[in-house]
């Protein structure tokens, strides 16, 4: 019977083989066989990293104690599943193994969109896909001191050429977005994203054009257009929306990001000039004329600062109601 190790060589082997048809029925065979070779092969770095224990505690995914007959406590797996992706970067953090769980994440993510979505797209998306698990299998074969030109002989090969291939395609199409003058300094080329498929490979149609309100996108990917609204207010998401969350969860405050008036995103930044999207200017008196305190964007965004923080804005109108 194959050991684990030789199913992870034989799964990646077999989805770079899919790869190399170039056919799209073989599209899903190929990232759900690499894909699942690099989670075999994180397994195999985690049981090696534990030679004296038993592998079945290392990569099981439910374990309990029982007693050992003598006093003390055994592990026993419960079942036959063994830790799946998002236990797979627990453990190698535990086990000091270095496994890049971001990039591993996008793979995860288009081998599960390419399932539900976008089956009948170009050989980009496999690119794509293998492109951001080729860094993760070369990290871990070489932390199991292996040789995957060994190994894995012409499939090894043509993953090197993939990833050079789509690491040239991502240049060009960031270097479509560099004139652009953006509005906010958040933006860079490296934070457009399709909202379509979540591919980084969106290029501005018209590569010479400098204005962020003129740019047209498209996505490489899939082919369909990008509203620069959507990817300006993406960006901004994943780049401000833990802050975001974590400000409400701790205090019940808004920000840093909020919704802007004139355009209705929420690409408005706090501390920046203007909005990210529509460049409305963000213009008002940011301290209380009475007692100094800071004015909140969410006041001023309200209606209710009027050069006043809200305490003040509140005791001014107690005081009118008095008389």
């Amino acid at each position: 019977m194959p050991s684990l190790f030789e199913n992870a060589i034989a799964s990646i082997r077999m989805g770079v083989e899919d790869f190399r048809q170039q056919d799209h029925d073989r599209d899903i065979s190929a990232v759900r066989n690499f894909y699942a070779g690099v989670l075999l092969l994180a397994k195999e770095a985690l049981i090696r990293a534990a030679p004296n224990a038993d592998p079945q505690h290392v990569i099981g995914a439910k374990l309990k104690p029982v007693p050992d007959g003598q006093g003390g406590i055994e592990l026993s797996q419960v079942g036959h599943s063994t830790i799946d992706f998002q236990q797979i970067g627990e453990r190698a953090k535990d086990f000091g193994i270095a496994l890049d769980h971001k990039a591993l994440k996008a793979l995860n993510t288009i081998r599960n969109d390419m399932e539900h979505h976008y089956t009948s797209e170009s050989a980009t998306a496999i690119r794509a896909a293998i492109s951001k698990g080729f860094p993760v299998a070369a990290s871990l074969f070489r932390q199991m001191d292996e040789d995957p030109l060994a190994l894995l002989g012409d499939a090894w090969t043509t993953m090197l050429e993939t990833k050079e291939f789509y690491d040239h395609e991502l240049r060009e199409a960031r270097a479509t977005l560099e004139k652009i003058s953006w509005h906010s300094p958040t933006i860079s080329p490296e934070v457009i994203k399709c909202g379509n498929c979540q591919s980084e490979l969106v290029e501005q149609i018209e590569p010479d054009n400098e204005s962020q309100d003129y740019a047209e996108l498209r996505c490489k990917t899939c082919g369909q257009r990008v509203e620069m609204a959507d990817a300006i207010e993406q960006a901004i998401e994943k780049i401000h929306g833990a802050d975001a969350y974590i400000r409400y969860k701790d205090a019940f405050e808004d920000g840093p990001i909020y919704s802007c008036p004139a355009c209705g995103r929420a690409t408005l930044i706090e501390g920046e000039e203007c909005c990210a999207n529509c460049s409305e200017p963000l213009d008002y008196t940011d301290e209380c004329i009475r007692c100094g305190t800071g004015i909140s964007i969410q006041d001023y965004l309200d209606g209710l600062d009027e050069g006043l923080c809200s305490y003040c804005a509140h005791m001014r109108e107690k005081i009118m109601r008095d008389d």
